[in-house]
């Protein structure tokens, strides 16, 4: 993902005329490929602003003319749903509990985007056994071609659920703030990727972050540890500004890129969308829908 260091205030005009082009053309031109890009957004620690990031970005994407889906893969302490206001009947422990299939739970968010919602406060669904991971592997490959942009939020922390979906996505998104404890489990975060699961590449958001300039210093620190002891790069995506405003909406239960479009946090999700669609499509099989699924089933069965 390429590096982004403008200051979003600055690049407020631009921003909003790339996604007039790419709502123009986006549809189209994202039919002409078959495959469908696979992001994980992860953090190290909770508290960073990771599924904001997540429903944001979305709905910007949507906005641009994406085909989205969200999979809330905090099985255990789900809140995607919440964020959007939304009321599922089903979520993915009746799915793990062969109670409903992905169609009958799959919900739709603002701007058409779709959501896999996950449950709360159920021990037994925040490690998939191998049966479960099968007949996810089945429903979901059924979906293939259906999505151009699929967005997990991962649970926080360095979990095996939180490996598993990590480690099978095409890009990882590192989510963290200016905070020294933030900015500490995010280097662990992608350690414990790099070391154990073979990863070389992160792409890092700073949330909550005073200007651009801090923003940047969080990604040198990052980089500068990185470097000298662990064999990955890491690109910065972009920093988000903090904004008050972002209380209210979630008490509102609506996105800041539709409660309040012209903030600077509004182009800021659409900066780090804008740099999603303009990545070129890899020719790799680990882009793929379909094998995004078959690699996370090799991770769970120890092959």
């Amino acid at each position: 993902m390429m590096a982004t260091t403008q200051d979003t205030v600055d690049q407020a005009k631009t921003l909003r005329s790339m996604s007039d082009h790419l709502a123009a053309t986006g549809k189209v031109a994202a039919r002409e490929t078959a495959s469908t890009h696979v992001l994980s957004v992860t953090s190290g620690k909770g508290g960073v602003g990771k599924t904001a990031v997540v429903s944001n970005v979305a709905v910007a994407l949507a906005q641009m003319g994406r085909s989205v889906l969200i999979i809330d893969a905090d099985l255990g302490l789900a809140n995607i749903d919440v964020v959007f206001g939304l009321a599922p009947r089903y979520n993915l422990n009746h799915f793990f509990a062969g109670e409903q299939s992905l169609d009958t739970i799959m919900l739709e968010g603002p701007a058409g985007i779709k959501i896999l919602p996950a449950g709360s406060g159920v021990q037994k669904f925040t490690r998939l056994d191998s049966e479960m991971k099968m007949r996810f592997l089945d429903d979901l490959d059924s979906l293939h071609g259906d999505f151009d942009v699929v967005l997990i939020d991962t649970e926080a922390g360095i979990s095996e659920n939180v490996t598993y979906f990590n480690a099978a996505a095409q890009d990882i998104l590192v989510v963290t703030t200016p905070e020294p404890t933030a900015i500490t489990d995010a280097y662990a975060l992608m350690k414990l990727l790099s070391t154990q699961y073979h990863e070389k590449r992160f792409n890092l958001i700073v949330n909550s972050v005073r200007d651009s300039d801090e923003a940047l210093d969080v990604y040198r620190k990052l980089t500068m540890v990185s470097s000298r002891y662990l064999d990955i790069s890491i690109d910065f995506v972009g920093g988000i500004p903090f904004d008050r405003r972002m209380h209210e909406s979630v008490r509102r239960q609506k996105v800041m890129v539709e409660l309040y479009p012209g903030t600077k946090a509004s182009s800021s999700f659409q900066s780090i969308a804008c740099s999603i669609c303009a990545e070129p499509n890899t020719p790799q099989p680990k882009g793929n829908l379909q094998f995004f699924w078959r690699k996370l089933m090799s991770f769970g069965n120890g092959v």
